[in-house]
């Protein structure tokens, strides 16, 4: 897949081959796996945060900086997510998509009281892809200022320099009804880039939806299991796909991705998790020793490392139904094996 990758970024650094097709870049694993299922067989999107890579530490490469400014359509999370990316974006004269601020997207606060009020059933693709297809929208999309709201413009974000959880929870492609959103805005954007192909980019969007939803609805049967069973977790990452699928998140290790926890945090999740043997959770990039050690003093069952933003799975059309599964198949196999 690194070198499909590599294909892609030489075509937005000039190559002649699919030039009628819109030069695409995308932040993370997730991103690039919904954006590519809408491309289908006519490009290949730029994933800039490839396998391995970290989103809170991340350093554009010169060949990636200048993807960026050749690039036609930027779609993103936004700054809660990758603050980089919206300095690196400054300037430059391409469109992008701030997922996080699609119309219809559902989006929560961090903490266990996030609420989630959205009915997952009642918009089609074809109806997320009416709405968005209006102009109305689309300049909302495009006019950042006016798409952040006030509360979450500045705090809650992630940072190179700042990781503190609080105020929006940025991790909102693990709510798959999201994702069926972002698929037909995707598809509307490129259609209107690419005018000639439009039908195929709805067309795959449709497809891409159908696929999510029956993943979703499979994945919401089988976790059903675990909804009685409270877990804890290395960070505050899965908000949205417990509230999604009725899951209990009681805690967690770390508030931040980076942030080291602090001893009176430590004490006193020990003291929550002590003789209930609930399930606790590493993660993947993250060293797995202190969720073991606690594992070890409080007599809870250490499960296997989850991986919210697919960044160990190998990036393509396929990683975002692999990513709802693994996570899926991680907690069941600890609260429910």
């Amino acid at each position: 897949m690194r070198y499909t990758i590599s294909i892609a970024l030489a075509s937005l650094l000039g190559s002649p081959a699919m030039a009628d097709v819109p030069r695409v870049v995308t932040d993370l694993p997730p991103v690039h796996s919904l954006v590519a299922q809408v491309m289908g067989d006519l490009g290949d999107p730029v994933l800039l945060l490839d396998r391995g890579a970290d989103a809170h530490s991340f350093q554009l490469r010169p060949s990636q900086a200048r993807a960026l400014s050749n690039a036609d359509l930027v779609v993103w999370i936004g700054p809660e997510m990758t603050r980089w990316l919206d300095r690196a974006l400054e300037g430059r004269d391409g469109e992008d998509i701030r997922l996080s601020t699609v119309s219809g997207t559902h989006r929560q606060d961090f903490g266990p009281g996030a609420a989630h009020d959205h009915d997952h059933g009642s918009a089609s693709a074809d109806d997320h892809l009416a709405d968005d297809g209006n102009p109305a929208a689309q300049e909302a999309d495009h006019d950042h200022a006016a798409e952040v709201e006030p509360d979450h413009a500045e705090g809650g974000g992630h940072d190179d320099e700042d990781h503190d959880h609080a105020g929006l929870d940025p991790h909102m492609w693990l709510d798959p009804a999201n994702a069926e959103l972002w698929l037909a805005r995707v598809a509307a954007e490129l259609g209107r880039l690419d005018p000639e192909h439009a039908a195929t980019y709805s067309a795959n969007a449709e497809s891409a939806a159908a696929a999510i939803a029956d993943l979703d609805r499979e994945t919401a049967d089988r976790l059903k299991a675990a909804q009685s069973h409270p877990f804890y977790v290395f960070h505050e990452a899965y908000g949205y796909f417990a509230s999604h699928y009725g899951l209990s998140v009681a805690g967690s290790v770390s508030a931040g991705d980076a942030a080291a926890p602090g001893a009176a945090h430590l004490a006193e999740l020990r003291q929550q998790m002590s003789g209930g043997q609930p399930c606790l959770f590493p993660e993947a990039q993250h060293d797995p020793r202190l969720v073991e050690q606690i594992a070890q003093e409080t007599g809870a069952k250490a499960g296997p490392a989850l991986d919210p933003s697919g960044s160990t799975l190998e990036p393509g059309p396929q990683l975002y139904a692999q990513l709802i599964r693994g996570l899926a198949d991680g907690i069941l196999s600890c609260v429910a094996p």
